[in-house]
C-alpha cells in the first residue's frame, strides 16, 4: 500500500480536476480568510454532483453474521445508514473497507480475513458498484459508467477480486488493477479522515495524549506514511550504498574470474569449426596480401607522379645555377680582362723604364766624365799655372814636389776608395735587409686587413644575431601574459585590426593566424620538431577569398613593414578533410597533424594542402629516425620524418639543423626559454666584446705596421741616395789621372808648352763647362722622365691590386656556383634515376600483383574483403595452429568449461550492472530525497495552519473558543476549547470539558481535518453516540452544511438514531437496515470480544 499512498497524491492533481491539492508554503507566507469569512463561506460551493469515485450500491453474502445484506443504493451526497444495534451497519462499513483494499486490523473487527466468512460457509462475498462518469472517469471506454467491484474471501482467509464493467463483463482480477483504480479515485481506505470506524471513533475520542492526536493528525494527513516512505527510502539508500562497497571489492576478483573462464572457453572450439576458421584465414591471407599489394601501389604511383611533378622544380635549379655560373664567370672574366690591361700595361712601362734607368745610368755617367775631364782641365790649367810661376824659380825644388805630391795624392785617393767601397758595400747590405722588412710589413698589414675586413663582417653577424635575439627576448618576456607576443611585436596590433575590420564588414569571412598561434601540441618535447617541419608557415595567415587576401595585404603592410607574413588563400570549410587513405598510420609514432590539437578545421586543412603534414612522423631519436626511414622500407604513406632537434629524415638523404637552434613559438616553458635566450644572449655579447678588443688590437697593430713601413721606406730611400752619392764620388776618384813626371832638362822648353797649354787649357776648360752644364741638365731631366715613369708602374701596380682581389673573389664565386651547379645537377640525375626506379618498381609490383590475384584466385575464387592485415592474419593462424595442435592433443570436459565461463560471465556482467544501476540509483535517491524533505516540511506547516483555520471556524458556529498547536519537533497536539465564547485567556483543555463538549470539539477537530484530505466519498460509524441532543443537532447540521458545500463529495453516516428530525432533501438518502434476528444465539465474532452493532 506504501507505493499507491506515495503516488496517489501526485496522480490526483492531474486526473481529478475538481480535486484542489494545496500549494505548499511555509506558515508564514500563508494568508488566510477572516473567521467572518470562513462562517459566511466555509467552503467553496459546488453545484455538481459527484461522477469518480462515489459508492453507488453494496452487496454482503455470508459476511461477517449475515448471509446477506443488500444490495444498499447510496446516493450522490448524504446518505445516512440508520439501525439499532446488530442490524449490519458496522458489517456494510467492514466489508466497504476489506473489498477496498483494507486489511484485517484496519476494521479493528478481526486479526485475519478469514473471521469475516460467517460460520458454516465457505466463503463470503462483496460486491461494490463506484460511480465512473464525466470527464475524469477511469478508462470509459473499458468499464463504462461504472466499475463493479466483487470481492471473495474464502474460509482460509484467501482473497480473490474480479473488476467487472456496467455490462458485467469480467475485465480484471488482478489486484494492481484495483490498487490503480484507488490510486485514480484518490481513496484512501486506511486514512481515518476518509473511513472512521467505530472503533477508531471511540479511541480518537476518549484520546487524551498529545500525542495521539498529533499521530492522528499525522495519519489523516497521510504525512505520517510520507515520512514513514521517506526513513525507509534512506535506510534502503543506505543499505544501497553497502551493496555497492561489497560489490565493487568482489568486481576485480570477479573480472579476473571472468578472463579466465573466458580463455579456457575460447580454448574449446570445435576442431572442425577452427580448421575451417583456419581455411577461412588462409583464404583471407590470400586477399590480404592482394589487399596490401593494391594498397602500396597506389602511394608508388602517388610518389611517382609527386616526382615527376617536382621535375620541373630540379630543371629550375640547375638552370638557375647555370645562369649564376655563366654570370660568375662574366664577371670573372671582366676583373680578368681588367688585370691584364693593367698587366700588359705594366708590361709596357717595364723595358721603358729600364731603358730610361739605363739612360739615367748612363748620362750620369756622362756627367761624372765630364766633371771629371772638367776638373782635370782645371787641374791641370792650375798646375800649368803654378809651373808657370815657380818653375824658373824652383826647377830643382819643384821635381821634387810634384814627385812628392804625385806620390801624396794617389796614396790617398786609393786610401778614400777603398773606404767609400765599404761604405757602398754596407749601404747595399742594408738596402737588401730594408728591402726584405719592407716585404714583411707589407705582407703583414695586409693580412692584418684581410683579418680585420673578417673580422667587421663576423662584428655585424654577432651584432645582427644579439639585435635578433635581443628582440626575441623582449618578445618572449611579452608573452608571460599574451602568447601572440612570441610571433612578433607588432602582431597584437595586427590582430586587433584584423577584428576592427571583421566588425565593420570589410571582411567576408574573418581571415585565421598566425597559424601557429591556433595550434596546440600535445607534447611539449616535440616542439623542435614540428617548428621545423612548419617553418614559415607558423607566421602565415589563412583567408577565403582574394578579395580578404587583398584587405589583409593592406593590414599587414601598415603593420609589419619588415617582415610581411604569407598569405594562403583557400576556401573555408568547417569540416576537417578525410586524409585517412593517405595518412601516415603508424603504431609507435604519430604524425604531425596527429601530434598537434587543432580546433579550426580549416587551420588544418591548410597545413594539410601546404606541408602535408598527414604524411611526416615526427620521431625523437635521430637514430631510430634513420632506422624506421633509411635502413628498411619506409612506413606507408610517409614522406619524410623530423627528429627531436628538427633534423629532417628522407629515405636517401638526412638534412641537420643547428645544434643550438630552439623553438621559438611553439616552446612549452616561456621562463625555461627567455632563461636559455638570456644566456645565450650573453654569451654572444660576451664574444662581442673580445672580437671588438680584437680588432682594436690589429687595428693598433696595422697603424704601427704602417709607421714602421713608412720608416722603413723612407730609410731605404735615404740609403738609396747615400749610395748614389757614394757611386757618383767612386767615379770621380776612379776617373782622376795620374800626373806625368816631367824631366827637369827641357824645362824651358816645357814652360813655353805651358803657357801654350794655358792657353788651350784655358779654352778646353771653358768648353768643359759648357758640355758639363749641358749634360747636367740632360741627366736632370732624363732623372725626372724616369721618376715619372716609375710612378706610373706604381699607380699601375696599386691599381692591379683590388682587381686582383676582386678577380680572387670572383673565382671563389665561380668556383662556389660550379660547386652549386654540380650538386643540384647530381640531385637531378639522382632524381631522374629515382624516377625510373620508382617507374620500374611500380611495373615490376604490378607484374608480383597479377601473380598474387592469381595465386589468390586458385585458394579462394571468390574475392573477400578483407580488413586486417596480413601479418596480423598471420599471427592469428599461427595462434590457431598451436591451439588445434594443442586441443588435438588435449582436450578437457567441455560442458564443465562451457558451464563454468557461462556461471563466470553472468556473474560478472550482473555485478557490473548492478553496480552501475545502484551507484546512478543512489545519486538520484540522494538528490530526490533532499527535495522531497524539503517540499515534506513546507506541506505539513501547511496542513497545520490549514487545520487551525478551520477548527477554529467550526468551533465559532456554536460560540466555542479553542486553539490548535503544533509541535512537530516533538510530535504533539494540543487542542484547547472554551465553551460560550469565554475569553481566549481562560482556554482549558479538552479534558475538563463535558462528554458532549469533547464529543462537539472533537467533530470540528475532524471537519477542519476534512478540509485538508482528498477522498471521493467520507464515512463515519456512531460519530454522535457520546453526544447529547445540542451538539448532536448542531454537529448534525456542520455535517449537512459541509455536505451541502461539497456536493461532489458523497458522506455515509452510520447512526443508531433514527434521523426522523432531519429535513426532506433530495441529497439526503437515509437506508434503514432490519433489526437484528434475536433467535440467533451464537455470533461468529463473539469470541474475539467486540459487541454486535
Amino acid at each position: 500500500m506504501s507505493k499507491r499512498k506515495i503516488q496517489s497524491t501526485g496522480e490526483s492533481q492531474h486526473k481529478r480536476s475538481r480535486s484542489s491539492q494545496p500549494e505548499v508554503y511555509d506558515d508564514e507566507d500563508l494568508e488566510f480568510p477572516t473567521i467572518s469569512q470562513l462562517e459566511a463561506d466555509p467552503v467553496s460551493s459546488v453545484s455538481t454532483t459527484g461522477d469518480v469515485g462515489i459508492i453507488e450500491s453494496i452487496t454482503l453474502k455470508n459476511f461477517m453474521c449475515h448471509a446477506h445484506l443488500g444490495p444498499f443504493t447510496f446516493g450522490p451526497n448524504v446518505n445516512f445508514v440508520v439501525g439499532n444495534n446488530g442490524s449490519g451497519k458496522s458489517a456494510v462499513l467492514t466489508a466497504l473497507i476489506v473489498a477496498l483494499g483494507g486489511n484485517a486490523q484496519t476494521t479493528s473487527r478481526g486479526s485475519s480475513l478469514k473471521c469475516f466468512v460467517k460460520e458454516g460457509e465457505s466463503s463470503a462475498e462483496v460486491s461494490i458498484t463506484i460511480k465512473n462518469r464525466g470527464n475524469d472517469a477511469f478508462k470509459p471506454e473499458v468499464y463504462g459508467e461504472s466499475i463493479i467491484l466483487d470481492l471473495r474471501i474464502s474460509s482460509e482467509g484467501l482473497r480473490t477480486y474480479k473488476l467487472r464493467s456496467k455490462t458485467g463483463q469480467l475485465i480484471s482480477s488482478k489486484k494492481d488493477e484495483l490498487i490503480s483504480i484507488l490510486d485514480f479515485f484518490n481513496i484512501q481506505v486506511d486514512n481515518p479522515v476518509s473511513i472512521l470506524t467505530q472503533e477508531m471513533s471511540k479511541h480518537f475520542l476518549h484520546s487524551k495524549g498529545e500525542a495521539d492526536k498529533y499521530k492522528f493528525f499525522m495519519k489523516a494527513t497521510q504525512l505520517e506514511q510520507m515520512n514513514e516512505d521517506y526513513d525507509y527510502i534512506i535506510k534502503t539508500q543506505g543499505l544501497t550504498q553497502n551493496t555497492v562497497d561489497q560489490h565493487e571489492e568482489t568486481l576485480e576478483e570477479l573480472k579476473r574470474m571472468f578472463k579466465e573462464k573466458e580463455e579456457k572457453y575460447k580454448g574449446l572450439s570445435s576442431l572442425e569449426e577452427m580448421n575451417k576458421k583456419l581455411d577461412n584465414l588462409k583464404n583471407q591471407m590470400a586477399w590480404a596480401l592482394v589487399n596490401e599489394m593494391e594498397r602500396e601501389l597506389g602511394p608508388m604511383s602517388d610518389r611517382m607522379e609527386a616526382e615527376e611533378r617536382s621535375t620541373p622544380k630540379y630543371d629550375q635549379k640547375v638552370a638557375e645555377w647555370k645562369a649564376k655560373v655563366d654570370e660568375a664567370e662574366r664577371k670573372y672574366c671582366e676583373q680578368h680582362e681588367q688585370l691584364e690591361q693593367v698587366t700588359e700595361r705594366l708590361q709596357q712601362l717595364q723595358p721603358q723604364g729600364a731603358q730610361l734607368r739605363s739612360d739615367v745610368q748612363e748620362r750620369n755617367r756622362a756627367v761624372k766624365a765630364v766633371e771629371a775631364s772638367s776638373h782635370k782641365l782645371k787641374t791641370n790649367q792650375r798646375d800649368l799655372e803654378k809651373d808657370k810661376e815657380q818653375l824658373t824659380k824652383r826647377i830643382d825644388e819643384l821635381k821634387l814636389s810634384i814627385s812628392t805630391a804625385s806620390a801624396a795624392d794617389s796614396q790617398a785617393r786609393e786610401a778614400r776608395l777603398a773606404g767609400l767601397q765599404l761604405e757602398l758595400e754596407d749601404l747595399a747590405h742594408r738596402d737588401s735587409t730594408l728591402t726584405q722588412q719592407l716585404d714583411q710589413f707589407q705582407q703583414a698589414v695586409a693580412a692584418a686587413k684581410d683579418n680585420l675586413d673578417k673580422m667587421r663582417r663576423e662584428e655585424q653577424d654577432l651584432q645582427r644575431s644579439c639585435n635578433s635575439k635581443e628582440q626575441s627576448l623582449r618578445q618572449l618576456e611579452a608573452s608571460r601574459t599574451n602568447r601572440i607576443r612570441r610571433f612578433g611585436d607588432h602582431m597584437p596590433a595586427l590582430l586587433n585590426a584584423i577584428d576592427e575590420a571583421y566588425n565593420k564588414g570589410v571582411f567576408r569571412k574573418k581571415p585565421v593566424g598566425p597559424l601557429g598561434y591556433c595550434i596546440r601540441l600535445k607534447d611539449p618535447s616535440l616542439a623542435m620538431a614540428v617548428e621545423s617541419c612548419l617553418k614559415s608557415l607558423l607566421m602565415a595567415f589563412c583567408c577565403d577569398n582574394h578579395q580578404d587576401e587583398r584587405h589583409l595585404q593592406a593590414l599587414a603592410m601598415r603593420y609589419l613593414k619588415d617582415k610581411r607574413p604569407t598569405i594562403i588563400v583557400s576556401q573555408y570549410s568547417d569540416a576537417l578533410y578525410n586524409v585517412s587513405h593517405r595518412a601516415v598510420n603508424h603504431p609507435q609514432y604519430l604524425s604531425v597533424l596527429q601530434a598537434l590539437e587543432i580546433d579550426d578545421p580549416n587551420v588544418a586543412n591548410c597545413l594539410i594542402d601546404m606541408r602535408g603534414i598527414e604524411t611526416i612522423l615526427v620521431i625523437k631519436n635521430t637514430a631510430e629516425a634513420r632506422r624506421v626511414m633509411q635502413h628498411n622500407r619506409p612506413p606507408q604513406n610517409c614522406r619524410e620524418a623530423f627528429t627531436g632537434t628538427g633534423d629532417q629524415v628522407f629515405t636517401n638523404r638526412y638534412y641537420s639543423t643547428d645544434a643550438n637552434a630552439r623553438a621559438r613559438v611553439l616552446g612549452g616553458d616561456v621562463e625555461e626559454e627567455i632563461s636559455h635566450l638570456q644566456a645565450s644572449l650573453n654569451s654572444q655579447q660576451e664574444n662581442l666584446t673580445r672580437l671588438r678588443q680584437h680588432k682594436q688590437t690589429l687595428d693598433a697593430e696595422i697603424r704601427q705596421n704602417n709607421a714602421l713601413l713608412k720608416t722603413t721606406h723612407d730609410e731605404r730611400t735615404k740609403v738609396k741616395n747615400q749610395s748614389r752619392r757614394l757611386q757618383l764620388e767612386i767615379s770621380e776618384l776612379q776617373n782622376v789621372e795620374e800626373p806625368q813626371s816631367e824631366d827637369l832638362v827641357p824645362l824651358e822648353e816645357e814652360l813655353e808648352e805651358i803657357m801654350e797649354k794655358l792657353t788651350v787649357s784655358g779654352q778646353m776648360c771653358a768648353e768643359a763647362q759648357e758640355k758639363l752644364k749641358v749634360a747636367r741638365s740632360t741627366a736632370v731631366e732624363s732623372e725626372q722622365t724616369y721618376r715619372r715613369h716609375r710612378e706610373l708602374i706604381a699607380s699601375a701596380a696599386e691599381e692591379a691590386e683590388p682587381i686582383r682581389e676582386e678577380l680572387s673573389k670572383c673565382d671563389q664565386e665561380v668556383e662556389k656556383c660550379k660547386h652549386h651547379r654540380k650538386h643540384y645537377e647530381e640531385k637531378r640525375k639522382a632524381h631522374i634515376n629515382n624516377i625510373q626506379e620508382l617507374k620500374n618498381n611500380l611495373q615490376q609490383r604490378e607484374q608480383e600483383l597479377k601473380e598474387s590475384i592469381s595465386k589468390a584466385s586458385e585458394i579462394c575464387p571468390e574475392r573477400l574483403e578483407v580488413r586486417k592485415s596480413a601479418k596480423s592474419l598471420d599471427l592469428e593462424i599461427s595462434r590457431l595452429r598451436a591451439v588445434i595442435n594443442t586441443q588435438q592433443e588435449q582436450q578437457g570436459d567441455r560442458e564443465l568449461i562451457i558451464r563454468q565461463y557461462q556461471e563466470a560471465h553472468q556473474k560478472y556482467t550482473t555485478t557490473t550492472r548492478e553496480v552501475k544501476i545502484l551507484k546512478k540509483f543512489g545519486e538520484v535517491i540522494s538528490e530526490i530525497i533532499h527535495h522531497r524533505q524539503k517540499a515534506y516540511a513546507k506541506l505539513r506547516g501547511f496542513y497545520s495552519l490549514r487545520c487551525k483555520y478551520y477548527f477554529d471556524m467550526t468551533l465559532a458556529q456554536r460560540g466555542y473558543v479553542g486553539h490548535m498547536n503544533f509541535d512537530h519537533k516533538n510530535k504533539a497536539l494540543s487542542i484547547a476549547v472554551q465553551p460560550g465564547g469565554k475569553n481566549k485567556a481562560s482556554l482549558s483543555d479538552m479534558r475538563s470539558l463535558s462528554g458532549g463538549e469533547r464529543s462537539f470539539s472533537t467533530v470540528c477537530f475532524v471537519l477542519s481535518l476534512w478540509s485538508i484530505t482528498e477522498s471521493p466519498f467520507r464515512a463515519l460509524d456512531e460519530f454522535d453516540v457520546y453526544m447529547d441532543m445540542v451538539n448532536r443537532r448542531i454537529s448534525m447540521d456542520m455535517f449537512l452544511k459541509v455536505a451541502s458545500s461539497q456536493r461532489y463529495r458523497q458522506f455515509i453516516f452510520l447512526t443508531p438514531q433514527s434521523m426522523s428530525s432531519l429535513p426532506v432533501n433530495s441529497l439526503i438518502r437515509i437506508l434503514r437496515l432490519n433489526d437484528p434476528d434475536r433467535n440467533q444465539t451464537v455470533l461468529p465474532f463473539g469470541q474475539r470480544n467486540y459487541p454486535d452493532d
